[in-house]
């Protein structure tokens, strides 16, 4: 069996899967990928579930190294450089990391979480039913922590005549954080809600897996902020004190005592997650009906995954072919008078 080591990374970097179901009414967070779509992205190309543990890497990259034998890989999500040794990779592309060949990920250009998918899937012994990490609850698999320099994950050994795969997605829109008003949109000063929905609003540098804190024009409450405690949900957006809107995410706490003025409808939970950290965000109110309709197309698009997967075809240079190839046509040589002969006085220019 072959493993992957941990060289230098950042502390946002972690195993993450789909996360934990079925126990939240006990207080346990579901945690799992900040952006489940490009977590399937990078599945599917390895020919794993779309939902397998993978490496989530935080916006400042990291290094890897195979050992024990090469490793097939697939990096999505953020735009960043990549590569092993001079060799460039793509986005959304499968490749092949040899025995001790090393893999580099710059910061991201764009975006904030990338996935790095092993093909076979991270191992690990399911905690809860899941391997994603949740540091404040001490929770994952093979680490119960983010990810440090040393760590090895232990994955299967590439297989040796694996073509190398692309997806071609369909381009996303550019459109605003669609959402669906409330369960405590009542709770606010007359206007509250329009100046919600018509500010923009930028995504703080203290937010976190557990919360994205946003900064704009104060939401005020009706009263108090505080409510009796109820169940969140992740999207779910509180107005605290301040009057900031707090985006829950997936390592949330499973209740809050602060009112929800809307929650953002799953599918765009993860374009909130690769905004960077300055950027500015809308939002859009949509209708249960329509949330649930795009919760329907959502579906469909990730059981279409498979069906747009490619053959990856190869950037480096073929030199024999190169070299054997007539590419200059009838090129002459100039230091070889056989193949040349002056110009007659009828063929040349005319000043």
């Amino acid at each position: 069996m072959a493993k992957l080591v941990v060289g230098n990374v950042s502390p946002a970097t972690s195993v993450q899967d789909a996360g934990r179901f079925g126990a939240q009414r006990y207080g346990l967070t579901q945690s799992g990928a900040m952006d489940a779509f490009a977590l399937a992205c990078a599945n599917t190309l390895v020919g794993n579930p779309p939902f397998t543990a993978a490496i989530e890497v935080g916006p400042l990259g990291g290094t890897f190294i195979a050992r024990g034998g090469a490793l097939r890989f697939a990096l999505s999500g953020a735009a960043r450089q990549a590569s092993i040794g001079a060799r460039q990779l793509q986005l959304n592309e499968s490749a092949t990391l040899a025995d001790g060949e090393s893999l580099t990920l710059a910061p991201a250009r764009t975006g904030s979480f990338g996935y790095l998918a092993l093909e076979g899937g991270v191992r690990g012994e399911p905690v809860f039913g899941s391997l994603s990490v949740n540091m404040r609850s001490g929770l994952g698999s093979p680490y119960p922590r983010p990810l440090q320099s040393g760590d090895e994950i232990a994955a299967a050994t590439a297989s040796p005549l694996a073509q190398e795969r692309k997806l071609e997605l369909p381009k996303e829109s550019e459109q605003s954080i669609r959402v669906v008003l409330g369960p405590q949109d009542d709770e606010f000063e007359d206007g509250a809600r329009d100046l919600f929905l018509n500010s923009d609003w930028i995504i703080s540098a203290a937010s976190d897996r557990m919360g994205f804190r946003l900064e704009g024009p104060a939401l005020k409450h009706k009263g108090g902020h505080n409510i009796v405690s109820d169940g969140t949900v992740s999207g779910s957006i509180q107005i605290p004190g301040n009057g900031q809107p707090l985006v829950l995410m997936p390592d949330r706490g499973t209740t809050g005592g602060y009112p929800k003025i809307a929650t953002v409808i799953g599918q765009d939970l993860g374009r909130i997650a690769q905004t960077q950290v300055g950027k500015i965000i809308r939002f859009k109110a949509v209708t249960l009906a329509d949330a649930h309709a795009e919760a329907r197309r959502y579906a469909k698009l990730l059981a279409s995954l498979p069906g747009l997967l490619r053959e990856a075809g190869g950037s480096a240079l073929n030199l024999d072919a190169l070299q054997s190839a007539n590419i200059a046509g009838s090129a002459i040589s100039a230091v070889d008078a056989v193949t040349w002969q002056p110009l007659a006085a009828s063929d040349a220019p005319t000043p």
